[in-house]
């Protein structure tokens, strides 16, 4: 129907090149800013679960630093207690040879001297030995339940508890060696008590080994536990990737697609407005 009223084809014609333009402007937005969901309105439903996802993964790589931390930290009293064992070694070493007769007064306290030095300095490490200014040893963090957050969520936790070997452990030292809670200049655990020290170092030695094969234990743990959360953090970004992550190939075919439909949408437009000029011709 010819009608200077209503132009119909026009008005089809500027509804498609208002849609054809919003495609357009959503594709060069995708192109420009790399993702495919830049507001809610562009997929609410995948929005929602990917920010779920870059919350996961978040959370996930912050366990990672946690568990990374948590190998240092124990690493750090491992260490410590390989020199506690060490010491424990030379001095059953020093109480082995006091107790043979052949060793004389003299050279008893000779070997009393070094055996004193050693209870000092064992005194010095479980005491002192700490990781971030905090102690980690006798009546540190070892001294009490260990709670690891190896997760993103409020279950993942891993708790590791060595108080009850720990306390053994220091009530150990305390007997094997007088200078490790007091420092007296002439103990006598070689000069006159050798044969009965070296069980109490003996003793000393396997309690220290009981705490150091669990940190050892635990240590391997966290290792398998940071591993899974790479691989699970891995994966996870992929996923949240494939939602929110333009696809170029696609989105650039769509934007020339849709530049091709405007200039038709244009041309049809203007092709359009000529048709008042038929109305007139049938009135000449």
């Amino acid at each position: 129907m010819l009608s200077l009223h209503t132009n119909n084809a026009a008005l089809s014609a500027q509804n498609a090149i208002a849609k054809t333009q919003s495609n357009l402007s959503t594709s060069m937005t995708r192109l420009s800013t790399g993702y495919r969901i830049n507001t809610a309105s562009d997929d609410a439903a995948g929005l929602q679960i990917a920010t779920r996802l870059k919350a996961q993964t978040s959370g996930m790589a912050m366990a990672m630093k946690n568990t990374q931390n948590a190998t240092s930290m124990l690493q750090t009293a491992s260490g410590a207690f390989n020199q506690v064992t060490n010491m424990l070694v030379r001095m059953k070493d020093l109480a082995t040879q006091a107790a043979d007769v052949s060793s004389s007064t003299k050279d008893k306290e000779a070997m009393q001297s070094e055996f004193d030095a050693l209870g000092k300095e064992l005194s010095n490490v479980m005491n002192n030995t700490t990781f971030g200014g905090t102690t980690l040893l006798a009546g540190g963090t070892l001294a009490s339940s260990m709670t690891f957050q190896i997760g993103a969520s409020q279950s993942e936790t891993m708790t590791v508890t060595v108080a009850s070997a720990m306390t053994g452990l220091t009530s150990a030292l305390s007997s094997a060696s007088s200078n490790y809670t007091t420092a007296i200049t002439n103990a006598a655990e070689l000069t006159s008590n050798a044969n009965a020290t070296i069980q109490l170092l003996s003793d000393a030695i396997d309690k220290v080994g009981v705490v150091n094969s669990a940190l050892g234990a635990t240590i391997n743990r966290l290792d398998h536990i940071n591993s899974n959360l790479s691989n699970i953090s891995t994966n996870t970004e992929s996923a949240s990737g494939r939602i929110m992550d333009t696809d170029f190939a696609t989105e650039s075919a769509s934007m020339t697609s849709n530049q091709m439909l405007l200039q038709a949408g244009t041309a049809m437009l203007k092709q359009s407005n000529s048709m008042s000029s038929l109305v007139m011709s049938l009135l000449q």
